[in-house]
């Protein structure tokens, strides 16, 4: 029996020789290239990029194929690009989509393939439902048949930094005299962000700057623990902030002068903060359900509108098409900003931080300190549980409830938005969701202190388990 391929929040992920095989990167191709024709039955053009993981280049040459048989022309990135590039390369060419062989943050021995429609953005789950429908038809891979349309060779790295070179400061940084250490983490984004800021003057390390299908041995995920690298480059050179992207480039990761890994819940509410102050954007700001209230507390302080999603970036991407917001992020390190792509981009994020140093002229945690004291301290964190089958059927029935109370405090509100976020009476709150591929919950919990967000944290587990 055929493997059921579903697209998730950001796209299809298998492991590479178990699910992830020829035959279904066939079907999978050819599911999306039927959905292409059936909108655009003639004309059709599609950007087919990959990031470094392993056979990544022999699954896109595989796509191409598909693509040319069904009548639509594959622009063929031929290098490893970030998954941001890739969606400006589809707004700036006009095309109708990309496919994107990335598993983004995911541990080496995984890939995937995303889908963008034409308008850059991640495929809503309407799109995604029709493409699965079209591979349900397939029992198997089909032979690729005689080419109709031919293949052209494209390359997105001089268009993609051009474009960033409009959106941030590059001038400010370069006056400032910061120095920056990047990692890309073996990723996509190599030669991306060290390149446009050495370009224009900007003292610039890197780490990691060669390519590597393990990933140095673990998930290309640009999380603390992981960036010690980064931090030992940032002593070596003197460099005042640290900025990493995850494999696919569309996940960020920083760290403060003094080495400390800031969280990207309080990197979305800085740059939120500073664009408000040095833009003058005050059109709406947008986070996702399992993201910080700081987003929420400094949207009352600068009376903008506050748009909470459900987790999955295509949600905020939507709201960046209409220009409903001058940013929006998820505590997964991803964000996006105003007249730019509806799509995470983690070059952007560790670039703007540079200029919001540079321009501040003040440490990021000496911001986040002036942060607390205009809105108040927001402390989150996020706890991931894995459980047998059995305890996950358990669990998601138990989801269905509305507690009256919670770790001592009234409910004072329940969210359904995406899964069940409690909030509680002090403010406080927790939020469970159930990954729809492995047997794992995720609980996110924020208190306005330390001890609070701990006792918060540990009630949110036995919670669980009771």
């Amino acid at each position: 029996m055929a493997t059921q391929i579903k697209f998730g929040t950001s796209g299809w992920r298998a492991v590479v020789a178990e699910e992830f095989t020829v035959d279904n990167i066939r079907r999978a191709v050819t599911g999306i290239a039927r959905y292409v024709a059936s909108q655009k039955p003639s004309g059709a053009r599609l950007v087919v990029g990959r990031d470094p993981r392993f056979m990544g280049e022999s699954f896109v040459d595989i796509a191409a194929g598909i693509l040319e048989a069904h009548g639509v022309q594959p622009l063929v990135i031929t290098d490893a690009a970030p998954t941001p590039a890739i969606s400006w390369e589809v707004m700036r060419q006009k095309a109708d989509g990309a496919i994107n062989f990335t598993a983004s943050h995911n541990p080496p021995e995984y890939n995937g393939i995303k889908f963008s429609t034409p308008d850059g953005a991640p495929a809503l789950p309407e799109v995604t439902k029709k493409i699965e429908a079209e591979i349900a038809k397939i029992d198997r891979a089909e032979p690729t048949e005689a080419a109709k349309v031919k293949r052209e060779e494209i390359e997105v790295k001089s268009h993609y930094l051009a474009r960033l070179a409009e959106v941030v400061d590059l001038g400010a940084i370069k006056k400032s005299g910061l120095k920056v250490a990047f990692d890309p983490l073996w990723g996509a984004a190599r030669g991306y962000s060290d390149s446009l800021l050495r370009d224009a003057g900007i003292g610039i390390a890197t780490v990691h700057d060669y390519r590597d299908v393990l990933f140095g041995g673990h998930a290309p995920e640009p999380d603390g623990h992981l960036l010690n690298d980064l931090r030992a480059k940032m002593k070596e050179t003197g460099a005042k902030i640290g900025i990493a992207t995850d494999g696919d480039a569309d996940r960020f990761g920083i760290v403060d002068e003094d080495g400390t890994f800031i969280s990207p819940n309080y990197i979305i509410g800085l740059l939120f903060d500073y664009l408000v102050e040095s833009r003058g954007w005050k059109n709406g700001v947008a986070k996702s359900v399992a993201t910080t209230n700081l987003v929420n507390a400094l949207a009352d302080y600068h009376k903008v509108e506050l748009h909470e999603t459900p987790v999955g970036f295509k949600y905020i991407g939507e709201l960046i098409k209409q220009d409903k917001i001058a940013i929006g992020g998820e505590e997964s390190a991803g964000l996006t900003i105003r007249y730019h792509v509806p799509e995470k981009d983690g070059v952007l994020a560790g670039l703007l931080c540079c200029e919001m140093v540079a321009k501040r002229g003040k440490s990021l945690s000496a911001q986040l300190k002036e942060l607390f004291v205009k809105v108040g301290s927001f402390f989150p964190e996020r706890q991931n549980f894995h459980l047998t089958e059995e305890e996950k059927s358990k669990f998601t029935v138990k989801l269905q409830t509305n507690p009256a109370d919670f770790a001592g405090h009234k409910v004072s509100k329940v969210v359904r938005t995406d899964g069940l976020k409690l909030v509680l009476d002090d403010g406080s709150w927790v939020c469970y969701r159930v990954s729809g591929t492995e047997p794992v919950v995720r609980a996110y919990t924020e208190a306005r202190n330390e001890k609070e967000m701990e006792q918060l944290s540990a009630a949110a587990k036995q919670w669980i388990y009771q």
